[in-house]
């Protein structure tokens, strides 16, 4: 088969994140499975206009705006060069590429990934027209042009958004995200005080207005009296790091707040196993990858109770979610000290971390999404790639 994978950001990019590494893994899946794939994104300086690597062939056009006209122009060459695309996935962050617009029905089949709906997040960026756009790209004019397509929502959160919000009535298919993680077993630093160890709060995500993190950062004048040697470690890349280290140089207890941005994953699974906590304050996720990032070592998450996250953590179990009525610093100063007073619960709540994120694999949705492509498909006997 060979196939398009159409995402605005690749996975090297400075503000890639969970969208990025689903549509990665899911190209190397059908690379394995012996597809011809061009991931076709956008570029940022620095970065080749073309490069094979993992075996994807990926093809990098224009910036945040312009990468949607590029790859549509790709995407007509193709179709009018006698060799289109037997499969497209065409993956939503915020707005489509409107794919089925410009392929041939009749030889290239598309599907829509979809990982939360953006209509609330659109009024937090942009202006109130802006935003007014964004919504209807997103719901009338998607619901339309997909509406004989497949579509994958990556939550159960998600495929309910859509159906409420977006009103979409096209099928939805459900597939969740895999997790990888290659850190040790337990936390080196745990809950319950051993080692003489102060709280450690870490958040992992990319830099940007709707994740709240100034939220996350207040936490250390927040609970300062309770527990004075907290530390919060925020790991992570993106356009609102000037203004949360702004935030932080207010705080009274600046010297507990540590801003890592980028960090390999070798280091960023180190620093989390020292975590007694992982945090969340996003508005709204498709899923929360960091979320089952974090469990895979044995650290809950506190987040709030919002879409995607919800369905990530299982509360009580392997996190907690903050409620209507409650805030941050009171669901984590309680869970801090429900962890701290019980080495039991917490060795089980760690466990019970574990136990979930093992039951998600990479494997298991990259062999969701073959199958997928293999029934919507447009293939007709074996065609020749670029």
């Amino acid at each position: 088969m060979h196939l398009a994978v159409l995402n605005w950001r690749d996975p090297w990019q400075q503000t890639a994140g969970g969208a990025e590494a689903f549509a990665y893994e899911v190209a190397r899946g059908f690379v394995a499975r012996g597809a011809s794939v061009d991931f076709l994104t956008s570029r940022e300086p620095g970065q080749a206009r073309r490069e094979v690597r993992d075996g994807i062939r990926w093809l990098r056009r224009g910036g945040r705006w312009t990468v949607y006209p590029a790859v549509l122009a790709r995407l007509i060459r193709t179709r009018l060069s006698g060799r289109p695309y037997e499969f497209v996935l065409d993956c939503q962050n915020g707005i489509p590429f409107f794919a089925p617009l410009v392929v041939s029905r009749r030889r290239t089949g598309v599907a829509i990934i979809v990982h939360h709906v953006h209509d609330q997040q659109f009024r937090t960026h942009f202006s109130r027209p802006v935003a007014a756009v964004g919504r209807f790209l997103e719901g009338p004019l998607a619901r339309r042009v997909y509406r004989r397509c497949p579509a994958v929502a990556v939550s159960q959160s998600t495929m309910t958004a859509m159906r409420t919000r977006l009103r979409w009535t096209g099928p939805i298919e459900l597939i969740y995200n895999g997790v990888t993680c290659d850190g040790t077993s337990s936390p080196v630093l745990a809950p319950g005080g051993r080692n003489g160890a102060s709280p450690r709060l870490v958040a992992v995500g990319r830099l940007v207005r709707h994740k709240r993190l100034e939220r996350i950062v207040n936490l250390v004048d927040d609970l300062a009296e309770t527990w004075p040697g907290i530390e919060v470690h925020i790991v992570g890349r993106g356009p609102e790091e000037r203004r949360i280290r702004e935030a932080v140089a207010r705080l009274a207890n600046s010297d507990r707040v540590y801003i890592h941005g980028h960090l390999p994953a070798e280091a960023k699974n180190g620093l989390l196993e020292t975590a007694w906590l992982h945090l969340s304050a996003s508005q709204g996720e498709g899923w929360g990858l960091s979320v089952l990032e974090a469990a895979a070592l044995g650290v809950p998450t506190v987040a709030y109770d919002v879409e995607g996250l919800r369905d990530a953590v299982r509360d009580g179990i392997t996190g907690w979610l903050v409620g209507p009525g409650s805030t941050l610093a009171d669901t984590v100063s309680r869970v801090l000290k429900e962890l701290d007073a019980d080495p039991a619960r917490a060795a089980g709540v760690r466990q019970a971390c574990r136990d979930w994120a093992s039951s998600f694999d990479w494997e298991r949705t990259r062999s969701a999404m073959a199958q997928l492509a293999v029934r919507n498909s447009r293939t007709s006997g074996t065609r020749t790639t670029e």
